[in-house]
């Protein structure tokens, strides 16, 4: 017999409960969740494989310990593939595995919702801010 927390990380659809403390998808939650990952996994989706350089190009900002990172935990989870070509220098590609382009329409959408309502975020953050 479980523990009440335990009985609960499993509903009755799927076997798993996010809403529980204990529940293993909230660490799969935790790397959907994170900024480089998630747009990594649209540049990907979008432009086919890539290289790293590409990828990092692609999304300005993120370091090459983040992107690095983030590309071990989604390989990890079985998001991507890393294929490496013997060659000079040494080709890496990176690609999109079929579950993790069922990531890609939510992202997608969600990184489109961001870019047409971040007017709207900016106000309200204003708003709030000079509240006192």
């Amino acid at each position: 017999m479980g523990t009440m927390t335990a009985e609960r990380s499993h509903d009755g659809r799927n076997g798993f409960d996010a809403f529980t403390a204990m529940c293993p998808s909230r660490r799969l939650l935790d790397t959907i969740g994170d900024k480089w990952v998630s747009l990594a996994i649209v540049a990907l989706g979008l432009r086919g494989p890539l290289r790293y350089s590409e990828l990092a190009s692609q999304i300005e900002g993120v370091s090459q310990k983040m992107l690095t990172q983030s590309l071990r935990k989604m390989e990890r989870d079985g998001l991507l593939t890393r294929t490496v070509t013997p060659s000079v220098p040494v080709r890496t590609d990176y690609e999109l595995t079929p579950l993790g382009q069922t990531l890609l329409p939510v992202l997608a959408h969600l990184k489109e919702w961001a870019e047409e309502h971040m007017a709207e975020v900016d106000e309200a953050r204003t708003s709030y801010d000079g509240r006192d």
